[in-house]
């Protein structure tokens, strides 16, 4: 595959350009252009069959892209697989171990299949990743008997025996329960804070929304929008929400100011307005003086940017799994 159009963003760990995978007439991946900057927490966000695990799988090498281009740590792919690969580590489509061996041994294993892992060192790295991961207490217990989170944790483990420079972890918190999901936002947050490059996929919208720093949005195969998570946040739409019994002289200030009121709903405490706020540079003092101008008595005042849920919504037209 040759990468010669491919120039290389400046201080970006994964880069590819048209990257596309077919399966006979059907597309899984469709003219995916990722920029993942060097150091950054980047979460790879998308329902589930929206393309992110074949996409990792050609970043990794692990199937061919029908068309495209992609770099991993600068380097061209797959072509210089034997020099990038060791500098990365992943766990894909979850992970897989010899059912009558303990955590402690399957490490051991796979460990030694890595020709660049110093076999002096390899007990005190696989305890060293045992502990890190929250497993260092179940290390001699036999694989078949761990729960599927606990088998999630060894294979990010696993990905951990060597220092990386490049993680990639697809849907690690898949299995988890709540603390163990925490405990994996911890853990990737600490690979970051030591220097690593973290491509997190997920579709767990709540999670990708605690820990990363920037947000790639997938759809029925292509790449909607990425960005840092708080531009993408920003080019949503703020929206104005008024607690008020004056409904109908709140609705008539608003539409004087350009905004669009776009629901009435009564609650217990207090009939709510809500608007968008289509107008740029609109002061949320600005727009709370015209209110109170017109007579208008507010019991509850808000203005908030669109959350990443919203932004999914206005992207894709559709919502998904938020919270697991």
């Amino acid at each position: 595959m040759s990468s010669a159009s491919l120039t290389g963003a400046q201080g970006a760990a994964i880069e590819t350009r048209g990257l596309t995978k077919s399966f006979g007439r059907q597309t899984a991946v469709d003219g995916v252009d990722l920029v993942v900057p060097s150091g950054s927490v980047y979460g790879f966000l998308g329902p589930n069959g929206s393309g992110k695990t074949s996409t990792i799988r050609m970043l990794l090498g692990l199937t061919s892209a029908t068309k495209g281009e992609i770099r991993l740590l600068g380097s061209a792919m797959p072509d210089r697989a034997r020099d990038v690969l060791p500098r990365v580590g992943a766990l894909v489509e979850g992970p897989a171990f010899y059912p009558f061996l303990s955590g402690r041994d399957n490490l051991r294993r796979l460990d030694a299949g890595d020709l660049r892992a110093p076999s002096r060192t390899r007990a005190a790295r696989v305890d060293a990743a045992l502990d890190r991961v929250g497993l260092g207490h179940a290390a001699a217990k036999k694989a078949h008997a761990y729960s599927l989170g606990m088998k999630q944790r060894l294979g990010i483990a696993n990905a951990l025996l060597m220092p990386r420079d490049l993680v990639v972890l697809d849907e690690p918190s898949n299995g988890l329960d709540p603390q163990g999901t925490r405990e994996v936002r911890s853990l990737i947050r600490s690979l970051a804070d030591d220097g690593a490059t973290v491509f997190v996929s997920s579709h767990l919208l709540s999670e990708v929304e605690q820990m990363c720093t920037h947000i790639g949005v997938m759809s029925a195969g292509r790449l909607l929008t990425q960005g840092t998570l708080a531009d993408l946040r920003d080019a949503g739409v703020r929206r104005v929400t008024v607690g008020t019994p004056d409904t109908a002289s709140a609705l008539q200030a608003l539409t004087a100011l350009g905004l669009v009121p776009e629901a009435r709903v009564d609650t217990d405490t207090a009939p709510t307005v809500v608007a968008d706020m289509t107008v740029a540079g609109l002061a949320p003092e600005t727009i709370a003086e015209a209110l109170v101008r017109s007579g208008v008595r507010l019991r509850a005042f808000e203005v908030r940017g669109a959350s990443l849920e919203d932004r999914f919504v206005d992207l894709t037209g559709e919502g998904f799994d938020v919270a697991g």
